[in-house]
């Protein structure tokens, strides 16, 4: 087992902030590019297909992309799909052009649309996360972007609505000094500035940064599909990939929904909680809104065919302080079991296998999910299983990364 200690921020979607296309949204589920590049580089051969049926904002898809390397992502979450397809794409010069051109003439005219004509997302306490002005201003500018659908293709208006997500989260009131979402304080405005100053300048940063960071080419196209990394044989032809990069969601009940809620209400992906809460019962792993509930009502089957040898005595141990939290855990194993299965039956035989995993603790039980993913794939058939320790996580003490390895017999 090796390993690299201390915070590592270069291992983490962190290391993605200033790199190309990587950074284009700040998203927790992203992974970083160095783990993905190295690993493509070591073990990478010619030929190849990389499969990556966790593919959250596309990191694995757009360094194989950038690299030559044929590869097919797959996530659940439709707004995630959309921003990896954005992400991989190959814009031409045109586009490019076109997507500025539109951009400056938007952010002129966004406080000349008429109020009446705005329209606002349902997202819980709105005001929580945004000042009325920054609202009514971020309506007017989506107002701008729908109405040049039918005139201006679909790889400008994306580009148009990746900067726009950039403005929704820079000026909201959202803080990231966590591993996940929080609030941070209302400040009072500047007398100096006013808001609409302000909203054009990190308009205009963004779009610069946009066009600055697609000078990397994309090489290879990756076929990137909204489908439910449980059911891969309905998608891909069995034994197809000779190459797996991954990160599931960690079990640790933070729930990318959080997240990803602003992109997803403005961008017209979520209607309501409702539809959140649903979505999130879909991942392995959610727990927003319904999902809990759903979580709360489903069985631990007795033949759930986890083989760690110490999964039931752990779940039991949970359910001591909380039967829900044992119920998620179960549950979280038991669809990663399934999705094993299925991984077996599209890969190739000598395919080689990289899961990125974090391990949790509920209570004062620690849940080794390293341990029990490699029991997963050594029960399914898959050898030469490693566990190799990538860093320390910035939560608690006991939490750490992995990458856990094996090949396909």
């Amino acid at each position: 087992m090796s390993s690299h200690l201390g915070l590592a921020y270069h291992l983490t979607h962190r290391g993605n902030a200033q790199h190309t296309r990587y950074g284009w949204l700040r998203l927790t589920p992203a992974y970083s590019v160095h783990v993905v590049a190295d690993l493509l580089k070591r073990y990478a051969l010619t030929g190849d297909i990389v499969l990556d049926p966790f593919g959250g904002s596309g990191t694995t898809a757009l360094a194989c992309a950038e690299r030559g390397i044929s590869c097919i992502s797959t996530d659940i979450n439709p707004f995630l799909v959309w921003l990896a397809r954005a992400k991989t794409r190959a814009y031409t010069p045109a586009e490019v052009k076109c997507f500025q051109q539109l951009a400056n003439e938007l952010i002129q005219h966004v406080d000349k649309v008429p109020p009446e004509v705005i329209w606002l997302p349902e997202i819980h306490q709105r005001e929580k996360w945004w000042e009325p002005e920054v609202l009514s201003l971020l309506g007017a500018l989506l107002y701008q972007i729908h109405r040049l659908h039918d005139t201006f293709a679909e790889p400008v208006i994306d580009l148009l609505k990746v900067a726009f997500c950039r403005l929704v989260i820079s000026h909201s009131h959202a803080s990231f000094n966590h591993q996940s979402m929080s609030f941070k304080k209302k400040c009072q405005p500047s007398l100096f500035s006013k808001i609409i100053d302000d909203l054009i300048l990190t308009w205009q940063e963004s779009i610069n940064d946009i066009i600055r960071s697609m000078q990397t080419p994309i090489i290879t196209l990756p076929a990137i599909h909204l489908h439910d990394a449980r059911q891969l044989t309905t998608l891909i032809p069995k034994e197809t990939v000779s190459f797996v990069i991954t990160s599931p969601p960690y079990p640790n009940r933070m729930s990318y929904i959080r997240e990803l809620r602003p992109y997803m209400y403005w961008l017209g992906f979520l209607q309501n909680g409702r539809d959140a809460g649903e979505l999130d019962w879909q991942a392995i792993g959610g727990t927003w809104g319904v999902a809990t509930s759903y979580v709360g009502r489903w069985s631990i089957p007795e033949d759930h065919g986890v083989p760690y040898p110490n999964f039931t005595d752990m779940i039991r141990r949970v359910a001591e302080h909380s039967d829900l939290l044992a119920r998620y855990i179960a549950k979280y194993f038991v669809d990663m079991k399934q999705h094993i299965t299925e991984l077996y039956k599209v890969t190739k035989s000598n395919a080689r296998i990289f899961y990125v995993v974090g391990n949790s603790k509920f209570y004062s039980v620690l849940v080794p999910t390293e341990q029990i993913i490699a029991s997963l794939l050594q029960n399914m058939g898959f050898g030469e299983i490693e566990i190799t320790l990538l860093r320390k996580r910035t939560s608690k003490k006991e939490l750490y990364e992995y990458i856990v390895s094996a090949r396909r017999s």
